[in-house]
């Protein structure tokens, strides 16, 4: 069985991105309706935009530590029966957030994932 990843993406609105600044995102209201707040990997994430933010324009990417949310991630099948990170019980803590920005793409319309520092 391969490793997951340490880190996830969390798409966001400009409203959203605003909440989680002031310390925690609740969810967009797909997680709140799931029970869950969606996240993508670095290999998930720009199909995630694709077809969830397509028409969105002022929208943010948060890349989240994994580890530091512990057992509160799931690992759960989703589009193409792929695995996604979901996480359970609670808001997204900023704290647990290592970098942010506004999103952007590459030449080859990839999303550019945030960095640190």
């Amino acid at each position: 069985m391969s490793e997951q990843p340490m880190t996830a993406y969390k798409v966001l609105t400009a409203a959203q991105m605003a909440e989680l600044e002031t310390g925690s995102f609740a969810g967009a209201p797909i997680d709140l309706e799931d029970g869950y707040i969606h996240l993508s990997t670095a290999a998930q994430v720009t199909e995630t935009v694709d077809k969830h933010f397509a028409d969105q324009h002022d929208l943010h990417i948060a890349a989240v530590d994994l580890e530091a949310l512990g057992d509160a991630v799931k690992w759960e099948a989703s589009r193409g029966g792929a695995l996604f990170p979901h996480l359970y019980g609670g808001p997204l803590l900023l704290e647990t957030v290592v970098a942010y920005g506004p999103l952007t793409r590459h030449d080859d319309g990839s999303v550019a994932l945030p960095v640190a520092g």
